[in-house]
């Protein structure tokens, strides 16, 4: 039957991993450093992974083609591990971060409250573990700098996905942030940004993903000033 799948340049691939991150089929794997379909029947013909790739290596093309497992519908979203690497780049890999109790930790240590990996939005994998039940921390990467008690205030007890609504691709943050509020039930989401107008395109991120996503969930923005303060 003819139908669209995606097709890999493999010149142009990098191996980032991206792509098999967004694939919720499994279709997609990085063998010997490049991205790969593993199965034409795996590859719904939907294109989510497309904005996701950084180098425009996938496209569209409809041919002739198995057709669609449909077993395979959103099956990262069932077996996702927690400690599962989705793709060969280590800077993708999902991890869920087991914190030591405070009171082990060494005197004059500071613990960290982060639970996962990576915190990049274009890296994560919305099927990821530490999702599900989640309260979610959307944070524009320089609040991170600017608030001191970042860390304890806001980091802790959350799922954090960190974001640069000036200087990165918009439309994918929101086409990866939907599929994240769409596949897991995220509790609340707390907006951290920064006081200056540009930074508040990360809340405009989030409306467009939850109009995207039809969902409804509470919604608290934090704003922090250059000097740390909150607004």
């Amino acid at each position: 039957m003819k139908r669209k799948v995606i097709q890999i340049d493999q010149e142009k691939c990098i191996g980032c991993g991206l792509c098999a991150n967004a694939c919720m089929q499994g279709a997609i794997q990085v063998i010997d450093g490049k991205a790969r379909l593993v199965s034409e029947s795996y590859c719904d013909g939907l294109g989510m992974c497309l904005p996701q790739c950084p180098v425009d290596a996938i496209q569209l093309i409809e041919k002739e083609a198995e057709s669609f497992n449909t077993s395979r519908s959103n099956i990262k979203l069932k077996t996702a591990a927690p400690s599962g690497p989705s793709c060969g780049c280590p800077s993708a890999q999902t991890r869920v971060i087991e914190q030591k109790d405070e009171g082990q930790v060494p005197l004059g240590s500071q613990p960290s409250h982060l639970c996962q990996w990576p915190v990049q939005l274009h890296l994560l994998n919305p099927a990821a573990p530490y999702f599900r039940d989640a309260n979610l921390l959307l944070c524009a990467d320089c609040v991170m700098a600017a608030y001191g008690d970042f860390q304890q205030k806001l980091l802790k007890n959350r799922t954090i996905a960190i974001a640069c609504p000036k200087l990165d691709n918009i439309q994918g943050y929101v086409e990866k942030l939907a599929q994240i509020l769409t596949l897991n039930d995220i509790k609340t989401i707390v907006v951290a940004r920064m006081e200056v107008p540009c930074c508040g395109g990360i809340t405009g991120i989030l409306k467009q993903a939850l109009q995207m996503s039809g969902k409804e969930i509470p919604v608290r923005e934090v704003i922090i000033s250059a000097d740390g303060k909150v607004r």
